[in-house]
């Protein structure tokens, strides 16, 4: 096996990056002629032509385009692994936007808080709350997502993760509800009509299973993208919603005059979570917003000492103790 030259791993990453070798020579402060006969050793070693003439420009191979995310991300471990430790973080000074992608029900109960705890300790921070339409790793591998609140379930596989809070699921009503108006049992919940949160239009969940398992079958009427939305369809309607405890916690200025009640039926736990791409493991920065979204979350989403009983908002869930960061997998609801 030929020895590899590790150096090369720059001026590929710069190649790849720029398309060009006059652009890649002047990102490294190499001379053209330079960076061409490094070009020429890299096609020698990854048996691989990479750039090709395209017009007056340069087009990547297909093999290039394989190798370009690879590369940048072995890169700047290796230079992170070679340098010395950064100087401590001027949060101060620092002027940096961060994109946090999230659902309507978690910026309805945390945005503003995080905004505020934010501008507290770094005043030139921006916070850019962004949808999320599909689960997809794409947007933290590219960068263009600093960090996904989630729920545990199937996702990339190298991904990070850290537990925020602990949820459960609820019913949700009007007030005056003729559901409140007695103990609620499956079969009086089953009876009602229903509207369920669903990004992927789905009529199903696990609280039909679980009606199932009684020999019973609810009937849901309408599926809406997001929670808050179920939330108001229930505060005009005598269909009932199921939501998130913490949705509920929220719910003041989205769906004034909502009940949320323990359901008759057992649904799993949902354990909510921050999610990052390894490669912003130990960017400073990156690190005290994964420290401050935690601390935020944790402080809302406390422990209380009361059970929920139906017939009025239910409290929040408590929070307990995790273990440290792990790879995971994501699932949304």
């Amino acid at each position: 096996m030929l020895p590899v030259d590790l150096n090369l791993l720059p001026a590929l990453d710069a190649l790849l990056a720029e398309g060009s070798v006059t652009a890649a020579a002047r990102r490294l402060g190499l001379s053209v002629s330079a960076m061409s006969r490094t070009l020429a050793r890299l096609r020698a070693a990854t048996g691989d032509p990479l750039l090709v003439r395209a017009g007056r420009g340069l087009a990547p191979t297909p093999r290039a385009l394989e190798l370009r995310e690879r590369v940048r991300g072995v890169t700047r471990e290796a230079l992170a692994v070679l340098s010395p430790n950064p100087e401590p973080l001027d949060l101060a000074g620092l002027e940096r936007t961060f994109t946090l992608r999230a659902n309507e029900g978690f910026l309805a109960r945390f945005a503003a808080a995080l905004l505020e705890a934010a501008l507290q300790a770094a005043p030139g921070v921006r916070l850019c709350f962004a949808a999320k339409p599909v689960k997809d790793a794409a947007p933290l591998r590219e960068g263009r997502v600093d960090l996904e609140i989630g729920v545990l379930g199937a996702f990339a596989p190298e991904v990070r993760s850290r537990l925020l809070f602990r949820d459960t699921f609820l019913g949700a009503v009007r007030i005056g509800h003729p559901l409140l108006a007695a103990p609620i049992t499956a079969e009086r919940y089953a009876a009602c009509r229903h509207v369920v949160a669903s990004r992927r239009g789905s009529f199903h969940g696990p609280v039909d299973e679980a009606l199932a398992a009684l020999g019973l079958a609810r009937r849901t009427v309408a599926v809406v993208p997001g929670f808050p939305d179920a939330l108001r369809i229930a505060a005009g309607s005598d269909a009932v919603a199921l939501v998130p405890r913490s949705c509920l916690d929220a719910a003041a200025g989205v769906a004034a005059g909502v009940a949320g009640f323990t359901l008759p039926v057992a649904t799993p736990e949902i354990r909510v979570a921050a999610l990052w791409h390894p490669r912003m493991e130990a960017d400073p920065a990156h690190r005290w917003l994964r420290q401050l979204v935690i601390g935020v979350c944790r402080g809302a989403v406390a422990p209380r000492a009361e059970e929920p009983s139906f017939g009025g908002i239910c409290p929040r869930s408590p929070n307990r103790e995790e273990p440290p960061p792990e790879p995971f997998r994501l699932s949304t609801l």
